[in-house]
């Protein structure tokens, strides 16, 4: 055997553990001449296998003698790591007649050591195995312990037992064909290992009383201090100094794996690169931390579940996500989590967790669960606070119902030689990702403490010490998102070198110099939201020196900084010689840079927008080519003492700036002069605490009446911030005492701050947001010397000088103006300030939820007004994270308020890898499109729909300009109106970010910057194409005569302009006006005809709804515990079956259209595979959506899955998938085969549709007890939002396998929804037992979708033979009721559909005992209610719906089941539903909203109308009744709604608007046109005198033609009549719902009902 050098560490008193590199042969000879057996088996996987598998066995063939070696593959992933899996080893194992004796090699990842090591356990009571670790993870995580397990649907590592190894292989060089992230997911377990330093801290009893209620034994300890583990501190055992060379050396370790080893290097000491000899010491050291821990606690009892920091929630996490995220990654975050639980508790610093972030981040690994990486995948919207907090309820740690997690003092220090039990609500505060403060005088009064280090002064810090020579120590650093994205951008330039001294609180600074190299090939740096790193890295990437001339350096950011301007300092860069690109939008990052170096000599800046742009330059300049003369322009220079503090810090490290003075005045100049020079680093550097950050507990002192002192801030500081107690505090009322180095507040009692006047903010902007929450609540009138003279009243607060505040995080002003309003506190914008008029505490408004913009100083600021608000919830609470990370601790540790952790699920819905988060669903939507395609038409019913507000660019540009449109051509040319009509476009967004629908002018899209500012703001909410045929567009624009004219052909503008929408737009809306353009066909539809407005208003809620989320139009039936099915379109043209769509529909939640079945009429005659054109299928979902409101299934099937798609026209595929995204689709079937780059890129953009991912075999060989079809599933399951597998049965029982594997995966805490079915006829039993989404076909087809297909009729019917879906009783109670339409609409719709159940007539005088015997027989399935007994029955139901107490009658009853089974009964009112439906099918285009409607009647049947018409938004609603007295009590009954009664049919109060819509609720025979008449109320002509037309409805079934309807024919113009049979069918459509999840059959149901009704008439 070939020399070799291995290191060895100790486990249970062995030397067991060798680490090496090429060890292979040295293994071989190991396991055989120390463990001799008669059999050595190998098992692995198939990746592992094909690296290493044949090295194996050709030394065990030339090395075992008589012995057998005998190898078995399986196959890769968890799923192998499961009871099957483990028995077909077994199984092999006994086959080959192992015994005893056997020697089991477990050669691979953790699957295959945790596995082969149960076998090894259980296998003859246990036989010798040998762990061969191939991945970093189970080199120094799995493999060392003896812990063997495996999972089951409840969880990971659930089955198992405690096995040690006879030998641990770490062969180092198995590293190098690891792939990145693999070996980033073990670093995971190397970083955890260097924290877990094993002296106990023995923390000092003064903590105590806030841990005590979570851990109530640890007083129990005798003597805490006596509690020492010191035995453990070996050489082997990490420490801090080992975590620090972590931190620090992440390149060089990477570069260990990166560069391969030649000729077995490494193999021994001497042949052993330096990073390997790193590598080597980092894998032992790892493992000797945890084998020392395992010495001492084999059996995990207590100080073993040290090893498992981290775990407790990273668990829960990779629960959830697995197998999307690796275990590493979901540890990597749970340790951030768990360091930031030890944060709230007040036993681990800020500092530590910054630290632990860093390093983490260092190796690639995700710190958060907002990381893109997991943000990305559908799982994630299974996060929420209450599903981890229930997954960790199993974990082996925990004590009963109590969770335990590890809890560190420090790093390389445990808070208790155990894990500590923490309560429920400490771990929720830290997962939710809001927070509210509990209102109350602060209970650390008199507070004393210091914030954070200034973020400008750690950033200017940090840059000029890298940029100098020597050595600094930076002291009082902030450890926040901001500073560490500057210390990464510099290291990615190798411009200084960082180390950590004093546990981090002292970072030490080796000074390059100013030497800067590009970042490595294909490296970005990447900045975050991080302002101030963005506009000093500009200039400092100037200076960069570069190996060749092609080489840049890129710098970008996130959405939000890829917004904010940086123009001016690339204006200045540039016009001084530098080379720098926008790479996107103009004016902002991301940017390329040369690296030419500065020029230098007079460089002139516009410093009017942002000082930082100022301080990049001045900090820069030193290294310039020529000494440096920065002039500022453009007006008054903002945030001056930003400036100062730059040249002040310049002069501490050796600069000097010199300002010019003017000669005549002696007054500065705004010119500097700047040497040329390196910085010299001071030996130490102390940065003083953020001044911007001090405001917020100074704040909580003057608005709660208590007193705080903030340390390190004065009047000496360099900070403008500093100002902001003398100046702000103190003028409200507040006593301010204020050293050099001190600032102490003491407010006035609560309710007596005064308002401040005027304030001029520019010298102190950021602290703005502060001063606004306090003038909020500033009641007392200001200072006389600050009163405003202009008549403002004595509340105001006027703040001026801060309109760079618009271009921070955020536009701040805006925010703060916004946000207020939430509280009901007014607030006027100024150019360069705002207003905000200060009301009493008393009367602002309770348990408002705060959008912080992802802006620090929102969420902080806010959180100074929930001390005094009740129930404010702070979204967003990470945010903080920017400067102040630990702040909701300190507010709780350090100031005394108590902070509550908020789930926003619990305040809107929960948010979405690839679903936007609630602040995507509450962002503006745009429109864009063609003048005249119909624009504000649509956004005035999205709006009207969604609640929102609708804003018209035109009339908002008129209102600007105080001239319209065309004048302003005429006048000024279409370049000026464009570039007025740009600056609109950045305002709207802007100022109504937020609930609003924003309609834009044709041409927007003709200017570069516009289209760039469109395509951007897609990332944050939706824009819209209104799509309409261009005959149209033509007919329409020839008779607009408001705007101006095109001066070309209309067509040759629509050419040009169509590219740019489909550019700049993240939806298509199809503005449907008739048959498009090729679907020809229709003659025996009414699609050919103008769409009813029904059509138009419910596809334009549908598609709005959809798209920002409000409502999802997704299927309600997909929840577990129900049946769910859709109808297969197999049509090449679907637009003949469209008048037969209901027909078919009928029963299933949604339609699929099997798009690889299209064919374009043009190309019917076309055989094989073929590819439908975009258009086409555009026009085909157009058309069927105007047919049907039910979600829509996009499949694009593949000829090898058995549909008529190209199986390598990927690319089109993909482009068919995104365009049904743009169109608003559902769901989007994508096979698993695809490439996954492709479907993650899917993924991203689906917004809320969701993605069935899908897998077809149709060989007959797939098993579903087999491992391919698991891995399939998991495959699919970690891509979908539903998963869809199909096999082919070739006997009944494979059916039955199916259903064992359903029931299997569905009992898993991670299951999604579960398509599973087998083709063929033997598979028709699949389909019957499927429940989720089972395809149907329907006679009317013409052809199956696939062998086997059922209908939904069929389905029911063998449901019911199967015992699977019981026949229910239903009936009508009422009375008389002998001559009622409801059992005709019920049972025709029972028998269409194959239900068992039956619906009867029960009439009866009262609401007796035979009602009561009825509703509670266990074959009830729902009643109708009507007359007398829609009260009557109530006081025997459970519950209500809020519809039918608004009303206060019931007309439906449902059964529901209880959790614990028992019975509910349930009371609805769909009354109003089948009122408002049908006004909104019937009322005219012109009308979004009726002004006015009249109800006539004011019996039980009129509390429906009203809360109908209320619903519908009608503003006012006249009542009329002959006797007054039971109006009156109707409006009493509705205070909410405005109700006008009416003395006179015709004659409207206080001249009010004709109504347009009327419902007449009284017999028909209590009506008539004969005035002379008077046994009946007489209708005059006058009724529908609104010229807009109208609709009226008639609720009276008989006489089919009323006074009422014929009045209405005959004198209404553009009336539209409703009959009361209408109606009914309505409501009983939707009780049939309520009571089966099933759309009632509406056609046939209404023909059957129609033949009836007109043989009674």
């Amino acid at each position: 055997m070939a020399d070799v050098d291995v290191r060895k560490v100790s486990i249970l008193g062995k030397d067991s553990i060798h680490c090496g590199f090429h060890l292979i042969p040295y293994i071989v000879q190991t396991v055989v001449d120390t463990l001799p057996s008669s059999t050595y088996v190998l098992v692995t996987d198939t990746n592992v296998g094909n690296l290493h598998l044949s090295a194996f066995q050709a030394e065990f063939d030339s090395r075992k003698g008589n012995a057998r070696f005998l190898p078995y593959v399986i196959a890769p992933g968890e799923t192998s790591k499961s009871r099957e899996g483990k028995a077909e080893i077994e199984d092999y194992l006994l086959l080959n007649k192992c015994t005893r004796d056997t020697v089991i090699l477990a050669l691979g990842g953790g699957v295959i050591g945790d596995l082969v090591g149960f076998v090894a356990a259980t296998f003859m009571r246990g036989v010798r195995f040998v762990q061969i670790p191939t991945t970093l993870l189970a080199m120094v995580d799995s493999s060392v312990g003896g812990k063997t397990a495996i999972d089951t649907p409840h969880g990971k590592n659930l089955i198992g037992a405690f096995w040690q190894p006879e030998y641990i292989f770490i062969d180092a060089a198995f590293l190098e064909t690891l792939p990145a992230r693999e070996f980033s997911n073990g670093m995971a377990e190397v970083i955890k290992a260097a924290l877990r330093y094993l002296r106990y801290t023995g923390v000092s009893r003064s903590v105590l009383p806030r841990i005590a209620p979570i851990q109530p034994t640890l007083s129990s300890i005798p003597d805490l201090k006596a509690v020492s583990l010191t035995r453990v501190q070996t050489a082997a055992i990490w420490n801090e100094t080992e975590f620090a060379a972590l931190e620090s050396r992440a390149a060089e370790i990477f570069a260990a794996i990166q560069t391969p080893s030649v000729n077995f290097a490494g193999r021994t000491e001497a042949t052993r690169s330096p990073a390997q000899q790193l590598l080597l010491s980092v894998i032992a050291g790892s493992i000797g931390v945890k084998a020392h821990i395992v010495t001492i606690d084999e059996r995990e009892t207590g100080l073993r579940n040290l090893v498992n920091f981290g775990h407790t929630i990273g668990h829960a996490i990779e629960a959830i996500l697995t197998p999307a995220m690796l275990h590493g990654e979901c540890v990597a975050v749970g340790m951030i989590l768990e360091a930031e639980v030890a944060r709230q508790l007040g036993v681990l610093s800020q500092v530590a967790v910054g630290r632990l972030t860093r390093c983490l981040k260092a190796y690639n690994l995700p710190v958060s669960l907002s990381d893109p990486r997991i943000t990305s995948l559908p799982a994630a919207r299974s996060l929420s606070v209450s599903k981890l907090l229930d997954i960790m309820k199993i974990d082996k740690k925990n004590s009963g119902p109590q969770k335990k997690i590890v809890i560190l003092s420090r790093i390389g220090a445990t808070y208790e030689p155990k894990a500590t039990v923490v309560a429920d609500k400490v771990i929720a505060k830290t997962l939710s990702e809001a927070a509210k403060v509990v209102p109350g005088i602060p209970s650390k009064s008199p507070i004393r403490m210091a914030t954070p280090g200034s973020k400008s002064i750690s950033n200017r810090a940090l840059l000029l010490a890298a940029l100098g020579t020597g050595t600094c120590r930076l002291k009082n650093l902030l450890h926040s998102d901001d500073t560490q994205v500057m210390m990464n951008a510099l290291v990615e330039l190798q411009g200084a070198k960082f180390d950590w001294e004093d546990g981090g609180e002292t970072l030490v600074v080796s000074g390059g110099a100013g030497a800067l190299s590009v970042p490595r090939e294909g490296k970005e740096i990447y900045l975050g939201n991080a302002g101030t790193a963005a506009r000093f890295l500009t200039t400092v990437c100037t200076l960069v020196q570069a190996q060749r001339a092609d080489q840049r350096t890129v710098i970008t950011g996130n959405a939000r900084m890829k917004q904010r301007p940086i123009g001016p300092l690339v204006d200045a860069l540039r016009a001084n010689g530098s080379s720098i690109d926008y790479l996107e939008s103009q004016g902002c990052l991301p940017l390329s840079i040369a690296p030419a170096g500065l020029k230098g000599a007079r460089i002139q800046l516009a410093a009017s927008v942002s000082s930082q742009y100022v301080s990049s330059i001045l900090l820069c300049a030193p290294y310039a080519a020529e000494p440096v003369t920065l002039e500022l322009t453009g007006g008054q220079v903002i945030s001056q003492p930003y400036i100062d503090m730059t040249i002040a810090m310049m002069q501490t490290f050796g600069i000097a700036v010199e300002r010019e003075t003017d000669p005549a005045t002696g007054r500065p100049r705004d010119v500097y002069r700047i040497p040329k020079g390196t910085y010299r680093n001071p030996a130490e550097y102390h940065i003083e605490s953020d001044a911007s950050s001090a405001t917020y507990p100074l704040a909580i002192a003057a608005i709660t009446g208590t007193t705080c002192t903030i340390t390190n801030i004065g009047s000496a500081s360099l900070q403008g911030d500093a100002r902001f107690a003398r100046e702000v505090l103190e003028p409200m009322g507040c006593t301010v005492v204020q050293t050099a180095t001190e600032t102490t507040v003491t407010g006035p009692p609560v309710g007596q701050l005064r308002a401040l006047g005027l304030v001029d903010m520019e010298p102190m902007t950021d602290a703005f947001l502060t001063a606004s929450v306090l003038a909020a609540v500033a009641t007392q009138p200001s200072l006389p010397e600050r009163t405003l003279q202009d008549g403002s009243r004595q509340t105001t607060t006027r703040i001026i000088g801060i309109a760079n505040q618009r271009v921070k995080e955020c536009n701040r002003i805006k925010a703060m103006i916004d946000e207020l309003a939430k509280f009901g506190v007014e607030t006027s914008e100024l150019d360069d300030g705002l207003e905000v008029y200060g009301r009493p505490i008393s009367e602002l408004k309770q348990g408002v939820s705060v959008h912080c913009y992802d802006d620090h100083r929102v969420a902080m600021a806010f959180s100074v007004l929930g001390s005094v608000i009740k129930d404010t919830i702070i979204e967003e609470k990470r945010c903080v994270e920017k400067t102040w990370p630990n702040w909701w601790d300190d507010l709780e540790n350090k100031i005394g308020l108590e902070v509550e952790g908020v789930e926003l699920a619990s305040v809107h819905d929960i948010a979405s890898a690839s679903r936007p988060t609630e602040e995507a669903s509450q962002a503006s939507v745009v429109l864009i499109g063609m003048r005249g395609s119909g624009k504000t038409f649509i956004g005035e019913l999205a709006a009207n729909t969604l609640g929102w507000q609708f804003v018209d660019a035109d009339a908002v540009f008129e209102e600007k300009h105080q001239t319209g449109v065309r004048e302003f051509v005429q006048k000024n040319g279409w370049p000026a109106f464009r570039d007025a009509e740009t600056e609109i476009l950045q305002e709207l967004l802007s100022q109504h970010s937020r609930g609003h629908v924003i309609s834009l002018g044709g041409g927007i899209v003709e200017t570069p910057k516009a289209r760039d500012i469109l395509k951007a703001y897609t990332q944050k909410g939706p824009v819209v194409h209104i799509v309409r045929e261009i005959d149209d567009v033509i007919n329409y624009l020839g008779e607009e005569t408001a705007r101006p004219a095109y001066g070309e052909p209309i067509i040759e503008v629509f050419k040009r302009r169509q590219p740019w929408f489909a550019e700049c737009c993240s939806y298509e809306f199809v503005n449907y006006t008739g048959v498009l353009s090729s679907t020809g066909g229709l003659a025996e539809d009414d699609t050919k005809t103008v769409p009813t407005l029904m059509s138009v208003r419910d596809e334009v809620s549908r598609f709005f709804s959809h798209i920002t989320g409000q409502k999802p139009n997704l299927a309600p039936n997909l929840a577990k515990g129900r049946r769910s099915y859709f109808l297969c379109l197999t049509y090449p043209d679907i637009t003949p079956a469209l008048p037969h769509i209901q027909e078919m529909t009928a029963g299933v939640d949604a339609i699929e259209l099997r798009v690889d079945l299209l064919r374009s009429p043009k190309d019917f005659d076309k055989i094989g595979p073929y590819i439908p054109p975009t258009s086409y299928v555009t026009e085909q979902i157009v058309a069927l959506r105007h047919k049907t409101a039910l979600p829509l299934i996009f499949t694009v099937r593949t000829v090898s899955q058995g549909g008529k798609f190209p199986d390598h026209a990927e690319k089109e595929a993909f482009e068919l998938f995104f365009t049904a995204v743009r169109l608003g689709v559902e769901y989007i079937d994508v096979e698993i085969s695809w490439t996954e780059k492709n479907i993650q890129d899917l993924l991203a953009r689906k917004g809320h549709s969701q993605l069935i991912a899908s897998w077809h075999d149709w060989s007959g060989n797939m098993h579903w007890d087999g491992k391919p079809v698991e891995a399939k599933y998991r495959l699919a399951h970690g891509l979908g939002d539903i998963v869809k597998l199909v096999g082919k049965a070739n006997e009944l029982e494979d059916n039955f396998a199916l259903h064992r594997f359903v029931q299997r995966v569905q009992a898993a805490p991670d299951a999604k929804p579960v398509i599973a079915i087998n083709m063929g006829v033997e598979g028709q039993m699949s389909r019957i037992l499927n429940s989720t989404f089972s395809p149907v076909t329907h006679p009317l087809l013409p052809s199956k979708a696939a062998p086997g297909q059922l209908s939904f009729a069929q389905i029911q019917t063998a449901l019911h033979l199967l015992g699977q879906l019981p026949a229910k009783k239903f009936y009508l109670f009422g009375t008389p009721i002998a001559h009622s339409m409801s059992p005709t609409l019920h049972n025709t719709a029972f028998e269409a559909l194959g239900l068992p159940h039956r619906y009867e007539l029960m009439e009866t005088t009262t609401v007796g005992e035979e009602i009561k015997a009825a509703i509670t027989s266990p074959d009830f399935g729902g009643a109708s209610v009507t007359i007398p007994f829609k009260r009557d029955i109530m006081p025997l139901l459970d519950a209500l719906s809020e519809d039918a107490e608004a009303i206060g009658a019931v007309n439906t009853v449902i059964p529901q089941k209880r959790e614990d089974g028992s019975l509910l009964l349930y009371g609805e009112n769909t009354d109003w539903r089948g009122i408002l439906h049908s006004i909104r099918r019937s009322l005219p285009q012109t009308v979004l909203k009726p002004e006015a409607a009249l109800i006539i009647g004011a019996g039980g049947t009129s509390r429906a109308a009203i809360y109908a018409l209320w619903k519908l938004g009608t503003k006012t609603i006249y009542l009329f009744n002959r006797t007054r007295a039971s109006a009156e009590t109707l409006v009493a009954a509705f205070p909410e709604v405005q109700i006008k009664l009416v003395d006179e049919l015709g004659v409207w109060p206080n001249d009010g608007p004709a109504p347009t819509v009327i419902i007449s609720t009284v017999p028909a025979s209590a009506t008539t046109l004969d005035s002379s008449a008077t046994d009946a109320l007489y209708l005059p002509r006058s009724l529908f005198a609104a010229p807009a037309g109208g609709v009226v409805i008639d609720m009276a079934y008989k006489p089919a033609e009323t006074p009422l309807l014929a009045l209405a024919t005959n004198v209404g113009k553009n009336w539209c009549t409703v009959m009361g049979v209408e109606v009914l069918l309505e409501q009983g459509f939707h009780q049939f719902h309520l009571w089966t999840g099933r759309h009632c059959p509406k056609s046939v149901v209404s023909e059957r009902v129609w033949k009836v009704y007109s043989m009674s008439a």
